[in-house]
């Protein structure tokens, strides 16, 4: 019987764009088989060489993990909704102590929260502890954006900002923290403007620094739960570690496209994000906002609701989402929560945990300090060119053939004159459109910033293509140093 299963934005340039298949099988291995043999790109990614399912790979029925059912040899029928969910990085005690203890609220704060104070979930105690937490963001992007304003009009006593970009123009999209008059500017310093202008009675601490594991639990130590907005997956491990670490709830949200996930990690008794995803994915595998687009009022809605956790967290109040993945499908509009348990044998968490320390986070994800966001592990030199030099070539009429593995829109906005486009996705079944055999001349594959461009060089070699490299840097390296009359994005 067709069961139909669910897969993520990431994965769909694999099903040819479908985010619903339906696929014949009896049990959750045999339908994901089956899904592998109709989509052979999909099954590289869903398992390994050996057949095992990859570790990054979550599968749900319904709402329940098949790690907690009869994993693979979970039954399904006509009425059961399969879900794939790979990582795209119950309720709480309060976070403040004894009401005596907590700070008194001056007249001005009473006005200005009245609408808390009369609600009973909050009320002056409430207000007063939310004045006393201290709470810090990672990241003063997407998330940071909506999750920092709604906690300091929320009224929380200290708000910590870890962030050390400038405000580029095609942040305000989404980052809406910033404005024109902003771009350029360090991100802390236009921030701390906005935050204190909208409510001065909030301290106020930035941390003008990369987030690293030589600084992490000091930061931590500082505050009573974090925030994660984090945009890549090394910065993911690391809070979630540091904050299993140092005892601090983890709200964790995430956005790809029209996709979100938001949940609260390390709780106390509640999983962590490794319990979830124990290791990355393959770096490249999942493209960043940067390289796949990211809808600008997504960030608002899940930075919303991580504020709303955080707030929730703090109060001890309701049921947070603890022990929950909630997924947001705005093209669609709808809500999904599943189930999630922590796992005894979480190297982090777990009930013997091998990690008691913070580690190489960069090696841990597989790829490299300077490695950009999106881009893959690093080719051998011999294996890249510079646009320079493609550039030469190409005034020489050498023989090239530019291969542009971009998506259609992203061709649309600016492209090499005289390359070809196929984007990555489909590349596995088009490799007949390539040049080869003898006399066939070298391509050069090119993306936005070298990241998928690197995947699809060592997809070609594996099928037999020698005569192949990598534009260095990409489409904007292409722009920044040969030919800056075209757009950037």
């Amino acid at each position: 019987m067709p069961i139909k299963i669910l897969i993520p934005a990431p994965l769909r340039p694999f099903t040819n764009q479908q985010g619903t298949v339906h696929i014949e099988g009896r049990d959750v291995g045999e339908v994901l088989q089956n899904l592998a043999a109709a989509h052979a790109e999909l099954g590289h990614h869903l398992f390994t060489s050996d057949g095992r399912l990859r570790s990054y790979v979550n599968v749900y029925v319904n709402d329940d993990d098949i790690r907690y059912l009869d994993q693979e040899r979970t039954p399904v029928g006509a009425t059961d909704v399969v879900s794939i969910v790979p990582s795209v990085a119950g309720g709480a005690g309060a976070v403040a102590g004894a009401v005596d203890e907590l700070p008194a609220l001056s007249p001005a704060e009473v006005q200005r929260y009245s609408r808390h104070l009369i609600m009973p979930e909050v009320g002056v105690d409430g207000q007063r502890r939310l004045k006393a937490a201290r709470v810090l963001c990672v990241g003063a992007g997407g998330l940071g954006s909506p999750a920092s304003i709604y906690l300091a009009a929320a009224g929380v006593g200290t708000l910590g900002l870890v962030d050390f970009d400038n405000v580029d123009a095609s942040n305000l999209q989404r980052q809406i923290l910033y404005g024109m008059s902003d771009v350029g500017r360090p991100k802390l310093a236009a921030a701390a403007d906005r935050l204190r202008g909208l409510n001065p009675e909030v301290t106020l601490r930035t941390h003008d620094t990369p987030l690293t594991s030589a600084n992490a639990l000091a930061i931590f130590s500082e505050y009573d739960l974090v925030v994660d907005g984090a945009d890549n997956f090394p910065t993911r491990y690391l809070v979630n570690d540091a904050c299993v670490l140092t005892g601090r709830p983890n709200v964790y949200g995430s956005i790809f496209r029209f996709d979100g996930q938001a949940s609260v990690f390390a709780a106390p008794g509640g999983p962590c994000y490794r319990c979830l995803y124990p290791e990355p994915p393959p770096p490249g595998l999942v493209p960043s906002c940067a390289e796949g687009g990211v809808l600008g009022v997504l960030p608002g809605i899940i930075g919303t609701i991580q504020a709303a956790e955080a707030i929730k967290v703090i109060l001890g109040a309701g049921d947070t989402l603890a022990g929950r993945l909630l997924l947001f499908d705005a093209l669609h509009m709808r809500f999904r929560t599943l189930n999630l348990r922590r796992d005894p044998a979480c190297p982090v968490c777990g009930d013997a945990p091998t990690v008691t320390a913070l580690i190489d986070y960069e090696q841990f994800c597989g790829v490299g300090p300077t490695t950009q966001a999106g881009a893959t592990a690093a080719l051998p030199p011999e294996l890249e060119t510079t646009v320079e030099e493609l550039k030469a070539r190409l005034d020489r009429g050498d023989a090239v053939w530019v291969l542009d593995v971009r998506e259609k829109t992203e061709y649309d906005i600016c492209r090499i004159a005289g390359s070809t486009l196929i984007p990555l996705g489909e590349l596995a079944r088009r490799t007949d459109e390539l040049p080869q055999g003898p006399g066939a001349p070298e391509i050069v594959v090119h993306c936005k910033m070298g990241g998928r461009s690197a995947k699809a060089v060592r997809l070609l070699r594996d099928r037999g293509f020698a005569n192949v490299s990598n534009l260095k840097g990409g489409i904007l390296a292409w722009i920044d140093r040969i030919d800056p009359s075209q757009p950037k994005y």
